[in-house]
C-alpha cells in the first residue's frame, strides 16, 4: 500500500508531531506509515480522511500484485 501522507502534510504545512496528536497516534506511527511500513487500521485511514477532508482512497491506494 502506498500513501501520500507526506505530501499531504507538506500542503497543510505540519509536522509528524502535529498530525499525530490531531490524529490520536504516535508520531512513529505517522512515520511508519508514510515509508510504507505500517497499513492503518480503516479506523485510522477514515480518522486521517477527515483530517485532510480527502477520500481514503486519495490517500492510500493499493499497490499492483501480481497475485
Amino acid at each position: 500500500m502506498t500513501n501520500n501522507l507526506k505530501v499531504l502534510r507538506a500542503i497543510k504545512n505540519i509536522s509528524q508531531e502535529e498530525l499525530a496528536k490531531h490524529i490520536g497516534v504516535s508520531r512513529q506511527t505517522i512515520n511508519a506509515m508514510e515509508k510504507g511500513k505500517y497499513v492503518p487500521s480503516t479506523v485510522l485511514a477514515l480518522k486521517l480522511g477527515r483530517f485532510f477532508e480527502k477520500p481514503v482512497e486519495e490517500i492510500f491506494s493499493l499497490e499492483d500484485t501480481d497475485d
